[in-house]
Formats: structure tokens, sequence, C-alpha cells
């Protein structure tokens, strides 16, 4: 275990135990409640030795058994040892906020945080995962329970593991309303909205070292900000970061809005406009990703969480917004449907047609808003379930298996299937939540938030996911929480008199980089080098003709293939260092070489 300590730095060392040394833990992440757990605990004859916060875990195993992850709010993994009984639990936070990798056979169990600390197990071999392979290219992430290393699996969110007698054993011990509550008027809801972030925001301020927050200007993270500094007595500290270079770097910029917010608040903002050396990051990130991933938002993630260490140990962000409040495009897509039916069918026919010669790139307004037509178009007569996927999927069915050269559709697993098999809501909007909360969110967003952060040994907060605040949102109806079709509608109406109507109503823009234009330009030569034909035929998992294809289409801006080509360029880098076993320096040096 390395700690980094934030609450108690002098005498929270890990690992902790009771007071009669029969419970020991190691725990990653926060407890925010242990206050009000520890005052409620030493009232029971439970005695302390710490003043930290996961100490609570061991105080409330010890009073309540299996059932006390339910009296836990915060984010965490943890391993915890009942000596008298002989068992080991380990758990992971209800969302999945801190990850957690173990491997097991007939013989051991073995868990951490990094799958990288597994790969060190004698006589582990480092093999693809295939079902991992394949959920990789379609989504850009490697959905639970997978990883990419084949025998190493992640633990899901909100699963504590029991293993005892010689057997592991899993239980889920939360999940998501599975109904909405109509029974609630729209002001009552703008309260709770209201109310409940302000209670997050505040109960993860806690901190013995220096905090602040991330701030892009847009409305989940100035939300953040401005409820920060209703509860703070000094200028809250807040960090952005912009691109230049380019028009397509221009599009991504946001420190506009970022010093909006920033003067509005008084906060002490500070910002770093950047043109990052990608060849040289790529290999590094990598490498502490554990896992490939084709979210350009790690490479952000990264920048300002190193800008923002040189100052603050704690850093607080506004991810999960849009799952909450209804934030993201697709969303919309019954609204949208609704008024296209309106339409004539002949009409809707020829659109439909029409929207496959539509240009798909995502680096200007025009640009952009024809790329997510064509992306509505395609998906417009297909069922709930299909739409979902059109909207989320990086690649299509069809070019994935033209893409492998192993097919494995008769045994794959698919996970996004899985995650609507497992939802049992029959309200569409909570359907998609609750898939987006059993993939995409804990396996994508927050997986690089925290490995990216943690990377800087920078703790990373994310009020807006707190288990209650999620709990809320998750029943609030889509005519209230996107009401009239607009997009975070209640989440904008219980901030009005918070934030501007510029920030409240500015057009989203995704926390990324303008990584599709560099693929066609300064980055081209990495991209032919990693997937040049003598590399994709000696790594064995690709058909290079069908790679080729895929990078014709993307620079002709016939199709928007940045995520795609980048999940197999990353997936090379990747597995240069962990399957073949080169450093990230070294790695870093071939794909400088070929630019060069």
């Amino acid at each position: 275990m390395r700690r980094l300590s934030i609450i108690d730095v002098a005498g929270g060392h890990q690992p902790l135990r009771n007071e009669s040394g029969t419970l020991w833990l190691v725990c990653n992440g926060e407890i925010y409640n242990f206050r009000e757990l520890r005052a409620e605990l030493t009232a029971k004859g439970h005695k302390f030795l710490t003043g930290s916060d996961c100490e609570a875990v061991l105080h409330a195993y010890a009073e309540y058994g299996d059932g006390f992850l339910e009296h836990l709010n915060g984010m965490f993994n943890f391993a915890l040892w009942d000596a008298t009984r002989r068992r080991l639990l380990i758990a992971r936070d209800r969302l999945g906020i801190k990850p957690l990798y173990f491997t097991q056979d007939s013989k051991f169990i073995a868990f951490a945080t990094e799958a990288k600390a597994l790969l060190e197990l004698p006589g582990f071999d480092r093999r693809i995962c295939r079902q991992a392979l394949r959920s990789y290219l379609q989504l850009g992430y490697v959905a639970s329970p997978h990883s990419m290393f084949d025998r190493v699996e992640k633990l899901p969110p909100a699963t504590l593991m029991v293993i005892e007698g010689g057997h592991a054993t899993q239980r889920v011990f939360w999940t998501l309303p599975e109904r909405v509550n109509n029974g609630v008027k729209k002001s009552e809801w703008i309260q709770l909205i209201r109310e409940g972030m302000e209670k997050a925001v505040r109960m993860q301020m806690v901190s013995d070292v220096p905090i602040g927050a991330f701030l892009s200007g847009g409305i989940d993270s100035s939300a953040v900000v401005g409820l920060m500094s209703r509860h703070s007595d000094v200028p809250v500290k807040t960090y952005s970061i912009g691109f230049s270079g380019s028009a397509a770097a221009d599009f991504y910029n946001e420190l506009p809005y970022a010093r909006r917010v920033s003067q509005l608040f008084r906060t002490d903002h500070r910002e770093i406009m950047v043109k990052p050396d990608v060849v040289r990051l790529l290999p590094k990130l990598l490498w502490h990703m554990d896992e490939p991933v084709a979210d350009t938002a790690f490479i952000t993630t990264y920048l300002v969480s190193e800008f923002a260490r040189q100052d603050v140990t704690v850093i607080l962000s506004g991810v999960g917004g849009d799952e909450l409040f209804g934030g993201y495009r697709r969303y919309l897509g019954n609204h949208y449907l609704a008024q296209f039916d309106k339409w004539p069918s002949v009409i809707r026919r020829a659109a439909i047609r029409a929207g496959t010669w539509l240009p798909a790139d995502r680096h200007s307004s025009l640009l952009n808003s024809l790329r997510l037509a064509k992306g509505f178009l395609a998906a417009a007569g297909l069922s709930f379930e299909a739409r979902y996927r059109a909207y989320v999927l990086i690649l299509e069915d069809a070019r994935a298996r033209e893409l492998l050269v192993e097919d494995d559709t008769a045994t794959y697993v698919d996970p996004i299937r899985n995650a609507f098999e497992a939802t049992a809501s029959d309200d569409p909007l909570l359907r998609m939540f609750g898939v987006d909360a059993a993939t995409q969110l804990p396996d994508d967003l927050l997986m690089l938030t925290d490995k990216m952060s943690m990377a800087v040994s920078l703790e990373c907060r994310v009020p807006l996911l707190d288990h209650e605040l999620v709990e809320m949102a998750a029943t609030m109806p889509e005519s209230v929480k996107m009401e009239g079709g607009v997009l975070k509608s209640a989440m904008k109406t219980a901030l009005s008199d918070l934030l501007p109507e510029d920030i409240l109503h500015r057009k989203k823009r995704g926390f990324g980089t303008p990584m599709g234009a560099w693929l066609k330009a300064e980055l081209a030569p990495v991209l032919d080098f990693t997937l040049s034909r003598e590399a994709v035929e000696a790594r064995g998992l690709f058909r290079y003709d069908a790679v080729d294809r895929l990078k014709a289409e993307h620079r002709a801006n016939r199709a928007d293939h940045t995520d795609v080509l980048l999940s197999m360029l990353n997936l090379e880098v990747w597995a240069r260092m962990f399957l073949d076993g080169r450093s990230h320096g070294e790695v870093a040096e071939e794909l400088q070489r070929a630019i060069s």
C-alpha cells in the first residue's frame, strides 16, 4: 500500500487495525461521512486509534457485519482481513470511482488497484483477452468484468467479494432505482437538485491538505466551483487547460468560458495553454492507464492534473453531471425521433439516404453538427437498444468482424446487451442511465479520471456522483429532467441563481483534444508507423486491408474514424510495453523516430 495522505496526514498510516488487532484494512479513497460514522460508532463503544477517515470502515464492519457498506458514503476500494473468522473482504464503491483488479486460480487470489502489479506474479502469462479486445474495439474501452489482460478481471462497481474457506463469492450491495417518481412537482425536483448538489460538494471539501477544482467553463465544473465558493473562506483554486496551434485546437479551447466563471466567483485561477507532445506522452500515459483507451480526455486530464498538482493535493471535478441530469445528445433520441416521425415517409426515406453523404468530422461547429445529423439519420429506423448502440459504439459489428483476424462472434458476451438486460426499468431515459452507469461511466470516464490524476499523486473527487444525489436524479422523469427536449433542463433551472445564462446555455463541448485533426496531420506518421502492414501483421490481431480502408475513409472525411483509429494506435503502443516488455521511454523514442 502506498498512501496519498489526505486526512490525518501524520497518524493515518496503513494498514489500519481495530483496538484488538483482529481486523486489518488497506483502503484507497475517501469516506466522506467518516465524522458522522465515527461519532455513531464511538457512542456504541468503539475505540478509534487514528483520525483517518478509512478507520471508520473497520469499525462499521465490526458493528454491522457484511451490511456495513450501506453505511459508507465515499469513493473507495479496500481489502479487510477478519483474523478471527479468517475471511478477506474486498470491495469497490457504488459507482466504480476507484478501480480494482484481481486474478485467481484454484490455489490463490491476488488483487490490486493497478493491473500491472498482478503481471509480476510468478508464471503470469501476458496475453490479450479476446473478449476484451472485441469490447475495446467497439467501445473504445474495456468493459467490466474483463480487462485487456487474459485472466485479470475488474471487480464491478458496487460489489463485495468475500474470500472464505477456500472460495470467493461476489455480492452486489447497491443498485440504481428501477422506477421514476411521477408524484413530485417540478418545483420540488428543482429544490432537491440544488440541495443534493450543495450537500455533496460541501461534504467532499473535507481535507487536511490544499484543495482545488478543475474548471472547463461547462455547466458541471462551473456548478461545482460556484458551490465550493459558497462554502470556502478563501478563494477557490481553479485550473483550466486550452489548446493552441490550429483551427481544430481553437474549437476545443474553452478558456474564455473558464475565465468568465473564475471572475464571477473570484477564484484563484490558473490556466495553461498547451500543444502537447503526444508522441512523448502517449506511452507514459498508457503505462499509467494499465489498459488502452480511445477517449482523448485521458490526455487532457493528465495535463491539467499535472498542472494543478503544483499547488494542491485534492481536486474536485464535474464528472458525472451528464449521466445524472441528461447531458448527452443520445438521451434526446426519443425526443428527436418523435419529431422526425411526423414527417411524410417519403421525406424521411430521402433524408436517411442523404445522411449517408454528409461529411463526418468534429473539429468545427458546422462539421460537428453534420456529423451528429449523420449519426441520427443512420439510427432513425432502429429499435431503442439498437439506436443506443449506434450512438455509443465507435465501430459497428460488421466492421469489427471485418477487422478482427479471429472472429469471436459466436462466443462474444456483449457488455451493452448485458447492461440492458440487467436494467429493469421501463423508463427509456433511466434505462440509458443504467447502461451508462454499468459501462462507460466506470470503465472509461472514471477509470481515466482516477488513473491520470493519481499518476501525478492528485486525488480527484467527483461530488456529482455522490450516491444519494445519483439515486435522486435517477428517479426524476424525463419530462422534468429534459423538459421540452432541452439537455439538463432541470439542472439549469436549479442553478439559475448561481450561474449566468451564457454558461448555463452554452453549447456542449467534450473534455478532449483535436485528435482527429492531429491524426490527419502531425500524427499521421505515427498512425502509419503503428498501423503499418508490417506492424499489424506482426501483432496478428487485425486484417491490414480493413485497417487501411479505415485510414483512407478518415482522411477523406467520408467517415469520422478518430476513435477507432486511436483505439488501434493506442493498443499497439500499449502492447509494445505490456506484451513485448519495452519501457514507455523506449516506445516513445520509436514513435519519435517515426515522425522524424
